[in-house]
């Protein structure tokens, strides 16, 4: 599972990636997380796109420009120092990615 992070400018991205990357492998999950900016999405390959919560009026335009699930991550997700909240909001935008049909995949936020 690919998973990239997006926000502004990429640094608070790489935080939320690492914790990301960190409670994945604690879970036992192969998880390959990455941080970017919203200019990487076209060029990055991910399963799926968690995008920060101040992004949120651009998440039509990242849809479009990703080929991956895209989903918004909630307000407070800065404050998740070891990334069990955020490992289960990619959970929950995986899983119903799963229960959706094919034209609504990319729909979570």
């Amino acid at each position: 599972m690919r998973i990239l992070v997006v926000c502004g400018a990429g640094a608070s991205s790489t935080f939320v990636a690492q914790r990301l990357r960190r409670a994945a492998s604690d879970a036992g999950l192969d998880w390959d997380t990455a941080a970017g900016t919203e200019q990487t999405i076209s060029a990055a390959f991910a399963d799926l796109v968690l995008v920060g919560p101040h992004l949120a009026d651009r998440v039509d335009a990242i849809r479009a420009a990703s080929h991956a699930l895209v989903a918004v991550l909630p307000d407070d997700v800065f404050a998740d120092r070891d990334g069990i909240r955020t490992l289960a909001v990619a959970r929950m935008a995986l899983s119903s990615s799963k229960n959706d049909s094919p034209s609504t995949a990319k729909g979570t936020s």
